[in-house]
């Protein structure tokens, strides 16, 4: 499809077999479908997702409360992903969504409507927990994923400070001296190959622990200079 003229069609045949009268550019609308005394349907027909479409729909909502989008359907490796963060956006609006395929065919993925969103326990208690594990404030809110220092992290960089100072140890002493209850697991399972078992239960840091373990402290070191106020001095 390569206007959005050619997803009138398959939209008022949806609609008419529903009972509905259904009229093109009816004032600022790309579709009006009225069905007796109900309140009016409206649907904004658009090529491909967009922030206007959004600002375009939810100005129809002054209207009626049953507004739809309608696009054909995304295809190609990101379809999926694309299809499923825009249908959650259409039900947190409380939009409808109708998607069109190649053929002529229509997909209602949503129905406009109130939106009651379920919380997830699960995921509350994951992103505390991991808020309660990490030491201090270590990453300014909305860096790369890439350069993110998690709790994982943070316990894998103190195994291997503890490493680098004493030498090879028994996973047992570095939890006692760190902290750490996981440590063994944790240097067991090298997530980040900085460690390396050189007798049962007992581990020393690699090479590439070293070279990570002295660019994470300087890394750490130069966001707590850059974070000082203008004029302050490192203690």
């Amino acid at each position: 499809m390569t206007r959005e003229a050619d997803l009138y069609p398959p939209i008022k045949a949806l609609f008419e077999r529903q009972g509905y009268e259904v009229k093109g550019e009816v004032g600022a609308a790309d579709v009006v479908a009225r069905r007796g005394d109900e309140d009016p349907v409206i649907v904004e027909l658009k090529l491909r997702f967009s922030l206007s479409l959004f600002h375009q729909a939810i100005a129809r909502q002054a209207i009626t409360d049953l507004v739809y989008i309608a696009v054909p359907k995304p295809k190609g490796k990101q379809a999926r992903r694309m299809l499923k963060d825009n249908l959650s956006l259409c039900r947190r609006l409380g939009l409808g969504l109708i998607t069109v395929l190649p053929d002529g065919r229509v997909e209602v993925q949503c129905d406009p409507g109130p939106y009651a969103p379920r919380k997830s326990k699960v995921r509350t208690q994951r992103l505390l927990r991991e808020f309660d594990r990490l030491r201090g404030d270590p990453n300014s809110g909305g860096a790369t994923r890439s350069g993110i220092v998690t709790a994982y992290r943070q316990d894998a960089l103190a195994c291997a400070e503890y490493l680098a100072e004493h030498g090879p140890s028994k996973g047992a002493a570095v939890a006692l001296a760190t902290g750490i209850a996981r440590a063994t697991t944790l240097m067991r399972d090298n997530h980040y190959g900085w460690f390396e078992k050189i007798a049962l239960g007992v581990y020393q840091i690699s090479e590439k622990g070293q070279r990570e373990r002295l660019r994470w402290r300087a890394e750490a070191s130069d966001a707590e200079t850059n974070a000082m106020p203008e004029g302050s001095e490192p203690k």
